[in-house]
């Protein structure tokens, strides 16, 4: 989309039939404000959405070291971004120039307007994305700035932990930013401190944990309530897929991780096979857009919210968290997904977060450039990193221990790799040993066939192997298969877990009213488009279960 047109769809003017809906809402509150009142402070949750009938309100930067106006909403145009709809901090402050008047309508209030006025509704929601979209591209936009090193794993993990939160940043890096330093002294920080995370001049943090980060930056928020009808352990597409259906036909629906929105699908630089988008989407923006989606219909995500342990009262899970809070949904459903096998390299280990990754996003990007790079693994998920890397690195390796590309990889990802000059194909070939100083400096391969061994130099290598399934905070009574995967439907009707006179349902595991979807299920399909299909059919299943037991 060319910039004027993202502007036109980010800041349209509402039409007098549109605001009428506003100001014919009981719950919609009138008033006036004087020049220089302040309606949201950036990092505020629980904000407003405000529609000016009269006056000005600029959307203001604070993030920076000099407040920049991103905005300026005039009569008939509305302030909010995605945040109003998924929760978390406002990313601008607020100001009133003029004597203004603004229709100031609650969170509560809006998304009864988005759902009742479909119209009025697609407008809004469309600019929340555009206003997104503007601001991670903007460069007079800040957010949250990152001091650290690229060699630092501490660092590695606050920035994917970020990307992963959708909260916009920038990244200083210690070894290539002259700025560097000074920053540091005027925070009062030192080089061993970082990462440093700062918001502005209010918030700084050193090297602060990824819960820290998230209270810090108003990302986590207590739950409101401690029993649900469906609580969804797990956020990536089958988590969100039925957070969408499940909280637009009327379930009170929380969706918990233990990281943030979008599993392994969410750092996807590029995905073409998903239907809808013969273009291709990212998974950061098909996240967004499922976020917004679920939030809409008033599901709740939150993240990062660890579910430890699951136990059974009187047959009905309770689900145990990290920070002490215990849920008591009637239905769960298990959707945590796998994540990347660790590479069984001599020295791997070592250099996790300083060189080895197992995501390729433009986080790294910056340590990729002109360099070669390695890429390991023959699924899709290696493809289309290697495919994203090879626009930036000189040169990309990609390792498959298969003799055949062919073999577990789509064949539309295939044959444009074998077109991609920059990328060579190495088959029949294992890394073997990995090693540098302070950060990756050669790695060894071998051709398993053959035995021959070679070096390559590199910087950065990137595994994409294997799957070992999130199910470890989970009891004896959800049975799993010999990898770990979680049994469901038919098969598990002779466990011995299973106590109901009625056979199992589709997704439901060996525990009645528990539920199974996506890549953590024994047997699913790995694909984006069939884990978000199973979640979605898992509502159905809820729906059926909860029938039956009333």
């Amino acid at each position: 989309m060319v910039r004027q047109d993202l502007n036109a769809v980010a800041f349209p003017t509402l039409d007098a039939t549109q605001l009428g809906y506003l100001g014919g809402c009981s719950r919609t509150r009138l008033v006036r404000h004087a020049d220089g009142d302040r309606l949201v402070e950036a990092g505020d949750v629980d904000f407003k959405f405000y529609v000016v009938k009269l006056g000005r309100v600029d959307a203001v930067d604070d993030t920076g070291d000099e407040r920049t106006t991103l905005a300026v909403h005039g009569p008939g145009q509305f302030t909010g971004e995605v945040t109003m709809m998924t929760g978390g901090p406002s990313l601008v402050s607020l100001m009133v120039r003029g004597e203004t008047e603004v229709y100031e309508v609650t969170t509560e209030v809006l998304r009864e307007i988005v759902n009742r006025y479909p119209e009025l509704g697609d407008e809004i929601l469309q600019a929340f994305l555009a206003r997104r979209q503007m601001l991670t591209e903007s460069e007079d936009f800040t957010g949250a700035r990152v001091i650290g090193s690229q060699y630092s794993p501490d660092t590695s993990r606050v920035r994917d932990f970020l990307f992963r939160v959708r909260m916009p940043f920038r990244w200083l890096d210690i070894e290539s930013d002259p700025k560097v330093r000074k920053l540091l002294e005027l925070f009062g920080a030192r080089e061993e401190d970082t990462p440093v995370v700062a918001w502005g001049q209010k918030i700084l943090l050193k090297n602060p944990t990824n819960e820290q980060l998230a209270t810090a930056l108003g990302i986590h928020r207590p739950l409101k309530q401690k029993v649900y009808d469906l609580v969804v352990v797990g956020a990536g597409p089958a988590g969100l897929g039925a957070a969408v259906y499940a909280a637009s036909e009327g379930l009170s629906t929380v969706v918990l991780d233990s990281i943030g929105p979008g599993g392994q699908a969410g750092r996807s630089m590029r995905i073409e096979n998903y239907l809808g988008f013969p273009t291709g989407i990212t998974g950061a923006e098909l996240t967004e857009r499922a976020l917004l989606q679920a939030g809409k219909f008033g599901a709740n995500v939150s993240a990062p919210a660890t579910v430890t342990r699951m136990t059974f009262e009187n047959g009905y899970p309770l689900l145990q968290l990290d920070d002490g809070e215990t849920l008591a949904p009637k239905c769960v459903l298990i959707a945590t997904g796998a994540e990347y096998r660790r590479l069984a390299a001599e020295g791997c280990e070592q250099f996790e977060g300083r060189g080895v990754y197992y995501a390729a996003t433009m986080n790294e990007v910056s340590m990729c450039r002109g360099s070669e790079v390695i890429v390991v693994g023959g699924g899709n998920s290696a493809g289309q990193a290697a495919v994203f890397l090879s626009e930036h690195a000189s040169k990309v390796h990609l390792i498959v221990r298969a003799s055949d590309l062919y073999k577990d990889m789509s064949t539309y990802l295939a044959r444009r790799i074998e077109n991609t000059p920059s990328i060579e194909i190495l088959l029949d070939t294992r890394v073997k040993r990995i090693t540098g100083s302070s950060h990756v400096g050669s790695v060894a391969v071998e051709n398993v066939r053959t035995g021959e061994v070679w070096d390559l130099k590199t910087p950065v290598l990137f595994s994409f192997i294997g799957a070992i399934p999130r199910t470890n905070w989970l009891p004896a009574e959800v049975e799993r298969d010999e990898k770990d995967f979680v049994r469901t439907g038919p098969q598990i009707g002779q466990s011995p877990h299973w106590k109901p006179k009625r056979p199992p349902l589709m997704l439901e595991t060996s525990h009645a009213g528990v539920f199974a979807a996506g890549d953590v299920r024994s047997g699913s399909v790995k694909r984006v488009a069939s884990a978000v299909g199973e979640g979605a059919m898992a509502v159905t299943f809820v729906h059926e279960y909860m029938a039956s037991s009333r």
